[in-house]
């Protein structure tokens, strides 16, 4: 039965693509590996170098003893999208453990693990022992090699809106200290790195960690005995895997090594692409138009909000929602004139909130004393069902009212530019975190914008230490100078082959 398996998966390779006949032979050699691994390594051949790029493999498991609706695996070379994905997700967590553990990696596909699993006849040699290990003890592990990575990007969202709870980001030792009910569903997140750069062993030492970390978690769920649904995926596709498993699994030859310089010479010309992009700045700001003309712009390079809860911040990361290539933020309700401007941002699911709403209030008029006119951001307002938390910004932030204001960093808690309304204010439960913050809300020109006005004041910590330094050396070198000028040299010289000078005690 086995053996028939592995051939109906490797006549289906030799059928969706020609050039994997050579690697075909390889596959008799994965009988010792599980059966998830295997579907791993068979589909891996299917997969063009190019498709590598789009998608990333997801693996979901249960607890040893928890059960779970065995699901069919897609088709070999089956991409699996977004839809397809929650209604595998809504399955496996309807009949499932509620308690759902999910290992986000950085970076991942398929090639990791014919790379650095074992997966030619070198078992000692695989970085998922715990992985496969988990695998063997679960009734029914699901493998989805080729998931669309916009689809793996939105598992924490599917998760989060099925189970109506907040993620919590966790790390080992932090699980240790939580107690768990079986009863009560939770999402808890444990963020895992991926090796960058062109050292392959760096990348393999970083997933033999993370196959640690995996084992140290499941190791804390068996003790606390509550049954739990893992998921381990990635948010996005590793680079640079793809080319060097492709050599190593169909083999050398001088026109596959020609392929695999050429296909460097791309990676390293996309990567400096890419390089250049995040320079410049990768995504557009948000825009809000009142009839033709732009008249709101905001760009933050991070936007977060955290709220207290049983004397824990769960935080909450609002940037995917609001920037990138193809994110489209819901800003109805927001409203502008010449005197007032109020940007509304509409998130769903936030903390738990189905409503939630994040809104900078505006004003700008004229000042006598300086003769111009100013705009403030006069609040910043978190709305989440039908209650109020605001923060006052009007002393902090400010700026000429033709400029854009600009601050490198806007929190309530470290060097807080904003501050609660009142000590009774729902703002005092919640803190904001905007990093790399701009916001221009008048007199915006050609959908840009204008000169930017920075927080950042003239003297820095740095310049006062130096000053402060110069100033303390200034005048100790002035005592100095002073004692010395106050010596007084002696009028009268003892000669030797005279008598001796004899100093009446009167003088």
């Amino acid at each position: 039965m086995w053996s028939r398996d592995v051939r109906t998966h490797a006549t289906h390779a030799r059928l969706l693509h020609p050039s994997v006949k050579m690697a075909a032979a390889r596959i008799s050699h994965l009988r010792r590996i599980p059966r998830a691994f295997v579907l791993f390594l068979s589909l891996f051949y299917v997969l063009s170098p190019c498709h590598g790029e789009e998608q990333v493999p997801l693996i979901l498991w249960t607890s040893e003893g928890a059960s779970m609706p065995s699901q069919t695996a897609p088709s070999a070379g089956h991409i699996v999208e977004q839809q397809q994905l929650s209604s595998y997700l809504e399955k496996a967590l309807n009949l499932g453990p509620k308690n759902v553990v999910l290992f986000l990696q950085d970076k991942m596909s398929i090639e990791d693990f014919t790379m650095y699993g074992g997966a030619f006849g070198n078992k000692q040699d695989s970085v998922f022992p715990n992985l496969e290990s988990a695998l063997r003890s679960s009734s029914s592990p699901l493998v989805l090699p080729a998931v669309s990575w916009p689809a793996s990007n939105a598992v924490i969202a599917q998760i989060q809106d099925h189970l109506e709870t907040s993620p919590l980001y966790m790390d080992p030792e932090t699980l240790s200290q939580l107690r768990l009910n079986a009863s009560s569903p939770a999402l808890l997140v444990f963020r895992l790195p991926y090796g960058n750069g062109a050292d392959l062993m760096s990348a393999k030492e970083i997933l033999s960690e993370n196959d640690e970390v995996i084992g140290q978690v499941m190791s804390i769920m068996k003790t606390q005995a509550v049954p739990y649904t893992a998921i381990y995926t990635a948010l996005r596709p590793s680079k640079g895997a793809s080319a060097v498993s492709w050599e190593a699994g169909v083999g050398g030859g001088r026109s596959l090594l020609q392929a695999r310089d050429r296909y460097r010479e791309r990676e390293r010309e996309r990567e400096r692409q890419r390089k250049v992009k995040e320079r410049a700045g990768v995504y557009a700001p948000v825009e809000f138009k009142e009839g033709e003309s732009t008249c709101l712009l905001l760009w933050a390079k991070a936007l977060s909000v955290s709220i207290l809860r049983s004397g824990r911040w769960e935080e909450y990361d609002l940037t995917p929602s609001t920037f990138g290539e193809g994110v489209t933020p819901k800003v109805h309700g927001s409203s502008c004139d010449k005197t007032r401007a109020r940007l509304i941002l509409n998130y769903e699911n936030v903390l738990g909130h189905r409503s939630f709403k994040l809104i900078f209030a505006m004003s700008q008029r004229h000042y006598k004393v300086s003769a111009r006119r100013w705009f403030t951001l006069d609040s910043v307002e978190l709305e989440y069902d039908g209650t109020k938390a605001i923060f006052n910004g009007s002393r902090n932030i400010y700026a000429p009212a033709e400029y854009s204001y600009r601050c490198e960093s806007v929190t309530n808690y470290r060097w807080p530019l904003l501050v609660p309304r009142t000590n009774k204010d729902p703002a005092n439960q919640w803190r904001v975190n905007f990093q790399d913050f701009q916001i221009q809300g008048f007199n915006v020109s050609r959908g840009q914008f204008s000169y930017a006005s920075d927080c950042a004041g003239f003297f820095s910590p740095g310049i006062w230490m130096g000053l402060m330094t110069s100033l303390l050396m200034v005048l100790v070198l002035t005592y100095g100078l002073h004692m010395i000028m106050q010596l007084r040299t002696m009028d009268r010289f003892d000669d030797p082959k005279g008598p001796a000078i004899s100093v009446p005690q009167t003088e």
